[in-house]
């Protein structure tokens, strides 16, 4: 997709999910020809020319003063990902391309591995930008032992939630992985339009996968730091898990993601559980001379 028409399709999109009642705004007549907010209304609340929000919705926003993005951001209601994503492909738009960052290690460092495996008791394990399973430690490794046993490698985890089946079982909620995991990837793009990697997984899941491509065509864009996950293990059953996730600023495109449980509540318990299982699941995996007894 050329960057006028992502601009365009972002605009209208964000336009198109507001009504006048969410704006401020009164509905004259009943026989809206339009989807949420005419462009006009959209200029009123911002506080621009028709023609000149036309001429940015249009896909050209080269020379849009920080202030002026402000105000449509303001008048769309955008969140914090869609603000960042609008200046994004402003800034792109003026021709400053934005600042190359280093491409996120495809392994990561051994004391970050020490630090997931100082945390026994509860999965926590670390992605890049692409949501590339990295590194993990064993409770993380046990819970997401459908995503490293599919056949979509190195494990990814929008791979398998757009092209292995076992995902729809896996997530408790499908729909909405799939709806934050396309809207984290479009935010990614748009910030770091540089990433070769990223482009070639878009193209890949939009090539393949229906659900993929209409999900990437609303152009929805979202953080995903804090919040809850339904999941059903193979082994474990149910689990409600709290999840916080962290970026390291020493290692730019890295995440670290940590679960915890309610104490007390059933999923506590299949934490437990899982935490018993993966301990059996690694002593059997141990080479033989680590089992035996030291004479």
């Amino acid at each position: 997709m050329d960057h006028k028409t992502e601009i365009r399709e972002f605009l209208t999109s964000r336009r198109a999910r507001l009504t006048p009642d969410q704006a401020g705004l009164p509905a004259y007549g009943g026989n809206r020809r339009v989807k949420g907010l005419r462009r006009e209304e959209v200029s009123l609340l911002a506080g621009v020319s028709i023609d000149y929000y036309v001429r940015m919705e249009r896909g050209n926003l080269a020379g849009v003063s920080e202030s002026v993005l402000e105000a449509v951001a303001r008048a769309l209601q955008l969140d914090e990902a869609e603000h960042g994503h609008l200046f994004a492909l402003a800034q792109k738009s003026s021709g400053k391309a934005p600042a190359r960052r280093r491409p996120a290690p495809l392994k990561v460092r051994a004391n970050l591995q020490e630090i997931l495996d100082a945390m026994p008791g509860i999965p926590a394990w670390i992605r890049n930008a692409r949501h590339d399973f990295l590194a993990g430690n064993e409770m993380a490794r046990a819970l997401y032992s459908p995503l490293l046993a599919s056949p979509g490698q190195p494990p990814n985890t929008a791979r398998f939630v757009y092209l292995d089946p076992d995902s729809k079982t896996f997530f408790g909620d499908w729909d909405r992985a799939a709806d934050d995991l396309a809207a984290m990837l479009r935010q990614e793009a748009g910030r770091n339009p540089q990433d070769k990697a990223l482009a070639e997984l878009a193209g890949e899941l939009s090539t393949r996968s229906e659900d993929f491509r209409r999900r990437w065509a609303a152009h929805n864009v979202r953080f995903h730091r804090t919040g809850a996950k339904k999941l059903h293990h193979p082994v474990v059953g149910d689990l409600e898990l709290n999840f916080e996730a962290m970026e390291f600023p020493s290692d730019p495109g890295l995440t670290l993601i940590v679960y915890t449980a309610a104490a007390g509540s059933p999923s506590a318990d299949a934490l437990k559980l899982l935490g018993s299982w993966a301990s059996t699941q690694a002593a059997a995996a141990a080479p033989a001379h680590q089992n035996s007894p030291t004479e």
